[in-house]
C-alpha cells in the first residue's frame, strides 16, 4: 500500500492496479479499498501478470511497479513515462546514481552499466572489480509500450535470463533495447528481512 499510495501521486498515470494472485493477499487489502486485479496463479513472474491484466486496457504505455518499492518517487514515475516521447524507445527503466561498496557486493542488489545513448548494455547481480565504477544501482520499475510487453512475455526464457535470474535479460537477448532514466534518488527495495527492518526504522 505504500508503493500504491505513492504511484496514485503521479500524475501521469492514468490509474494504477494491484495485479494479484491469491486470496489471502486479496483479503489483507481489503480494507484498503485499493484498485485489485485476480490473475492466474499459474504465472511465472510479475511481468506476466501484468500482461494478463493490461491485454484488453485501451493503453500506449504500461508501467511495472513492484510491490518492494515502498521509497517510489512519483516524480521519478512521471519521467518514466516521459521517457517514451521518444518514438524509439520500448522498454525502459529506473536506475539510481546512489550506489555503494555494499551495493557492490550485495547479489540482491541488481547493477546496471548504461552505454553512451542512455540504454543498458548489462545488468549484474554480481560485478567484477575492474567493472565497479561504470554501474549504477538497478530500481525494479519498468515501462513498456503495451504491444512490446505483450511480445516479451511471449519470449521463451533465455539462457542469460536462466543463469542470473534477472528476467530483463531476456529482452536485451532479443534484441529489445532498455532505456535507462537516471535519479539521485537513493532507491532501497525490500528484499530481505533486513531491508524491511531498517525501512521500518527510518520511517
Amino acid at each position: 500500500m505504500h508503493v500504491y499510495d505513492r504511484a496514485k501521486e503521479a500524475d501521469k498515470l492514468d490509474d494504477v492496479i494491484i495485479a494479484i494472485d491469491s486470496n489471502e493477499t486479496e483479503e489483507a487489502l481489503k480494507s484498503y479499498k485499493p484498485n485489485i486485479q485476480m490473475t492466474d496463479s499459474e504465472h511465472l513472474s510479475g511481468t506476466d501478470r501484468v500482461a494478463e491484466v493490461i491485454k484488453d486496457i485501451d493503453a500506449d504505455v504500461i508501467l511495472n511497479i513492484q510491490g518492494d518499492e515502498p521509497m517510489l518517487d512519483p516524480v521519478i514515475v512521471n519521467q518514466l513515462i516521459d521517457a517514451f516521447e521518444d518514438a524509439l524507445v520500448e522498454m525502459a527503466t529506473i536506475a539510481s546514481t546512489v550506489i555503494d561498496n555494499i551495493d557492490y557486493v550485495n547479489p540482491n542488489s541488481v547493477k546496471v552499466m548504461i552505454d553512451e545513448n542512455g540504454f543498458a548494455s548489462a545488468f549484474r547481480r554480481q560485478t567484477k572489480d575492474i567493472e565497479i565504477g561504470g554501474y549504477y544501482h538497478h530500481v525494479g520499475m519498468y515501462g513498456y509500450r503495451k504491444e512490446t510487453l505483450l511480445q516479451f512475455t511471449k519470449l521463451d526464457q533465455t539462457e542469460n535470463e536462466a543463469k542470473f535470474n534477472l528476467e530483463q535479460l531476456r529482452a536485451l537477448d532479443n534484441g529489445i533495447p532498455i532505456k535507462v532514466v537516471l535519479t539521485d534518488y537513493p532507491y532501497r527495495g525490500i528484499d530481505t528481512e533486513e531491508d524491511l527492518n531498517q525501512f521500518e526504522s527510518n520511517q
